[in-house]
């Protein structure tokens, strides 16, 4: 539709609200192959609002969207840059792909927006070919490159970058290090990255691993399935959930219609872990592989996220010092079935830092027991805790992940004898496992992060059968970060705790024992 020239109202609506821009100003070939306006959908308008408050807090856009499958973000990136070129003269976009084909339907995008514009809003275009298009008058335009050449957009200066599937990039670390440095650090540039999952490690991964974990400039922004409206059908007469489905609708708030599409859709690519990976429901599922087998399924976590309970019992503080390199110094709060909070801090936090900052959390929460890993710094941090004196010398207690187990044997209830876990580290996390499969449930903070880690370690069994969970080394030789969180969380499951309250009533009744029938009148 025409825009009249003199509806300064109008038009200052349209630079300032890309939504309304996009559905008067912008067309695009639907699904059902006809020329529509551009109705930005309920999961656009989602990581629309994302990156505009990031683009409010810091002056630019750095993204990583974690994706399911057509759910129309190719389109919106380019509506958003193709938005931005109309009100600032100059800019440069660069369109990175994992194909050339693919890079070429990106930019058909643009030139169907061109083509299909307002009469007075078309920008006018000096220059068109394959790969670039440019804007004589706006003195900017678009370019595009594919991943498999490592110098792809290397020599470029580039305001606006559009990187697509960088999970399928080939050299990726190249690309990394090249195409995003050809954008410069300043306020009104824009990179975002998206794609969907491929498997539990690769350059994508690893930085959305930091970003989730909040180092860096990047933000990890994460779109389920289920924000697409068009994902959904209706259920044929006599549809009912299976125990399976009930629990996933019920964890994500789905209806019946979502969950008959999802069935349908599962049936269809006839693999599970490849319906997760195409179609994900949390970033974990994005990046399922069928060769990488969880410790602790990413569902027993996820339930503990949205579960309530009580906090209930002896307070216990879990603390997984920074070692070094992408480590985190990680800090866990579990009060019985409740994990209270999560902290980590990527940042170098040397053994009197951190040791003052176990102290304050000691006064603030006076925990039972405060379990520290004594590799790397936490030996020393102990030392430093201990030389404080009371109450820290009694609380703090040392555990080295790779001793023996605490229970190196397991008498089984029929009498017969299993090996117990190899390590320290593995017991801790059987352990965790065992107290999220227990049916009076658990509670975790709704954390991506945490779920990633609890999700990441693989695990296995030596010819003496005992549980092995996988190394952090190995982990970091496959591309996935130093699960921190979690280990934090293990630690509160070192050793048995008593209830400080509850040994002080015991004591107080034990020393009144001895008065005898009259032992009332010594409370």
């Amino acid at each position: 539709m025409d825009i009249p020239k003199d509806a300064a109202g109008r038009a200052q609506a349209l630079r300032r609200d890309l939504a309304l821009y996009a559905g008067l100003c912008l067309k695009i070939r639907d699904k059902a192959g006809r020329i529509a306006p551009l109705e930005l959908n309920p999961a656009q308008r989602r990581v629309h609002a994302r990156l505009e408050a990031q683009r409010a807090r810091t002056g630019k856009v750095r993204a990583l969207i974690l994706k399911a499958r057509q759910q129309g973000f190719s389109t919106y990136i380019q509506a958003r840059f193709f938005w931005q070129m109309t009100r600032r003269r100059g800019l440069q976009a660069f369109i990175l792909a994992h194909e050339q084909d693919a890079s070429d339907n990106l930019l058909s995008i643009v030139r169907r927006f061109v083509e299909h514009a307002p009469a007075g809003l078309a920008p006018s275009v000096g220059a068109d070919s394959r790969a670039e298009i440019r804007f004589d008058r706006l003195g900017g335009g678009y370019a595009t490159g594919a991943a498999g050449a490592r110098a792809t957009g290397r020599s470029r200066t580039v305001q606006l970058l559009h990187g697509s599937e960088a999970a399928f990039w080939k050299t990726a670390a190249d690309h990394f290090a090249g195409v995003l440095q050809a954008v410069p650090d300043l306020p009104g540039t824009e990179v975002i990255i998206e794609t969907t999952g491929n498997g539990p490690s690769g350059e994508f991964h690893d930085r959305w691993g930091r970003a989730e974990a909040g180092i860096g400039d990047y933000e990890a922004v994460f779109v389920p399935w289920f924000w697409t409206p068009e994902y959904r059908r209706a259920p044929p007469e006599g549809f009912t959930l299976d125990a399976e489905e009930a629990g996933y609708a019920a964890l994500h708030g789905l209806d019946l219609g979502q969950m008959a599409w999802r069935r349908a859709k599962a049936a269809e690519l006839k693999d599970p872990l490849l319906f997760m990976q195409e179609y994900p429901a949390t970033p974990m599922e994005a990046f399922q592989a069928t060769a990488h087998d969880s410790f602790i399924p990413a569902e027993l976590v996820l339930r503990a996220r949205k579960a309530t309970a009580e906090a209930l019992g002896p307070l216990v503080l879990g603390v997984d010092p920074k070692r070094e390199g992408p480590d985190r110094f990680a800090m866990a709060w579990r009060q019985g079935r409740k994990v209270l909070r999560v902290t980590s801090d990527p940042q170098p936090v040397d053994a009197v830092t951190a040791a003052g900052r176990i102290k304050t959390a000691i006064d603030a929460d006076l925990p039972a027991a405060v379990f520290i890993d004594v590799g790397g710094p936490g030996g020393a941090i102990g030392d430093i805790l201990k030389g404080w004196g009371e109450p820290y010398a009694s609380r703090v207690k040392l555990v080295n992940f790779g001793s023996a187990p605490v229970e190196a044997e397991r008498i089984l209830a029929d009498g017969s004898r299993r090996p117990g876990p190899k390590n320290r580290r593995a017991e801790m996390w059987e352990k965790s496992l065992q107290w999220l499969k227990d049916p009076a449930g658990a509670d975790v903070p709704d954390l991506d992060s945490l779920q990633a880690d609890a999700c990441a370690p693989g695990y296995g069994y030596d010819l003496q059968q005992r549980l092995v969970l996988e190394s952090k080394e190995r982990m970091a030789a496959r591309g996935a970060r130093s699960p921190d969180e979690w280990d934090a969380v293990a630690l509160t499951f070192a050793e048995p705790v008593a209830d400080p309250a509850l040994e002080a009533r015991r004591r107080r009744r034990a020393d009144r024992s001895w008065l005898g029938p009259h032992a009332w009148m010594a409370s």
